[in-house]
């Protein structure tokens, strides 16, 4: 189960499973854009209210008669409202905005997911995504950072649950992207006219080891071992790929 594949680095999540022999089921709230990725890896698509615990537990119900060994999250986001520009004040944020990118990465990105579906997983590998903002308090976006670290948090907490419940056999980790262009981000670290980084992606780039951003492809490899019987032993942790720039305080 995939939640969030249609996203740009969702979909090479979707892609990479299913080059490793997964049959895939995608959970979302277009249609149109759920049927066209299933058609293309050959997998289902379930369109519901991912923000809905209702219309979740319907879709799990629906995709249970399956089997459900493999549930992976990768929804997520940051709202503009909820985003301080340069040179605003952070007391004029606006408080729905943020309510509402808590509501898509923590409840939409990963609580209503793991009760929805893990309810329906005997034994497996549940992957939420979090960021590196989650543990790298990064200016102007606050709101996104304390939202994707309930995610690390609440990640740690189903490990220790689900997994004590089902004597190992449901391990619960979570994926930690550092910097990578999707198209919420594009504006903000590109010139959209040029490409070229803006200050805020050269900042970035000085400051991250690799000296690149991340390809979407860079996230596949740690998702499959996630995900596989290579990481059997390995639960309630956060696997960081953002080369290398957690690392570095630039000094």
């Amino acid at each position: 189960m995939v939640l969030g594949g249609t996203g740009v680095l969702g979909g090479a999540m979707v892609r990479g499973l299913t080059q490793a022999g997964a049959k895939i089921a995608l959970v979302g709230r277009s249609p149109e854009k759920l049927q066209a990725l299933a058609d293309e890896v050959g997998g289902h698509a379930y369109p519901c209210d991912p923000s809905d615990k209702a219309s979740l537990d319907a879709c799990a119900s629906a995709a249970a008669e399956g089997g459900i060994d493999i549930l992976v999250s990768a929804i997520g986001g940051n709202q503009a409202k909820a985003t301080l520009m340069p040179d605003a004040s952070p007391f004029g944020l606006d408080a729905d905005a943020l309510r509402q990118v808590f509501d898509l990465n923590l409840f939409a990105g990963a609580i209503l997911p793991i009760l929805s579906f893990g309810a329906h997983m005997a034994e497996g590998s549940v992957i939420t995504v979090t960021s590196i903002s989650a543990d790298l308090p990064l200016s102007r976006v606050g709101g996104y950072g304390a939202a994707k670290a309930g995610v690390s948090n609440f990640t740690r907490w189903a490990a220790v649950e689900l997994g004590r419940r089902s004597e190992g056999r449901v391990r619960v980790n979570s994926l930690q992207p550092g910097f990578f262009i999707t198209d919420q981000n594009r504006a903000l670290l590109t010139d959209i006219a040029t490409g070229e980084p803006t200050e805020r992606g050269r900042s970035i780039l000085a400051h991250t080891p690799s000296g690149r951003f991340g390809d979407p492809q860079d996230l596949v490899g740690a998702l499959i071992f996630l995900a596989s019987d290579a990481s059997r032993f390995v639960t309630g942790t956060v696997l960081t790929v953002d080369g290398g720039f957690g690392a570095w305080w630039g000094i």
